[in-house]
């Protein structure tokens, strides 16, 4: 994306940002602090499933790298059955959000990187039994060596952000 493409009725700062970052969220909107409790809140219910579904579960986890069982899979062909129909219907009824905001979809372009990127995220998966999702509510069920799976998350993390510049995009 370049700044020609970009529509020139937004600030220069949006502009410049949304050439520098891979997704941008924007909202005009300002909540006080304590409005963030509810995400808290679903966060937690979430992990509750993700812990009766056996999601956090690392032999899961490892029966599914294995090839050995359905179950994972058939909640990952799941969520993304959801969410391609949810996102089908935002866009065929023109839904908002509950703030009255529209919706919007930027399309994305495929590059290079993204092999590498899921190969190492596969790997780390793989070995660690835990992709960021589920490593909260495994340390909540009291598994708390997955603290040094979260902790190299983040330094992942910063390390990519570090090297973004030189890595192929």
């Amino acid at each position: 994306m370049t700044k020609e493409t970009l529509n020139n009725t937004e600030p220069q700062e949006y502009q410049d940002r949304s050439l520098n970052t891979i997704c941008t969220n924007e909202s005009r909107l300002s909540h006080p602090w304590w409005y963030n409790f509810k995400y808290l809140l679903v966060g937690i219910a979430f992990g509750i499933v993700f812990v009766k579904a056996e999601i956090v579960s690392w032999f899961r986890i490892q029966e599914m790298f294995k090839m050995q069982s359905f179950h994972m899979y058939g909640i990952i062909g799941s969520a993304i059955a959801v969410g391609a129909l949810s996102i089908f219907l935002i866009k065929k009824f023109n839904i908002k959000t509950i703030y009255g905001e529209e919706v919007e979809f930027h399309p994305k372009t495929f590059n290079k990187g993204q092999i590498y990127g899921g190969f190492i995220f596969g790997l780390g998966w793989a070995i660690t039994g835990a992709c960021p999702g589920p490593l909260f509510a495994q340390i909540g069920t009291g598994a708390s060596v997955i603290a040094v799976t979260l902790l190299s998350a983040i330094a992942g993390t910063w390390v990519y952000g570090l090297w973004r510049e030189k890595l192929p995009h």
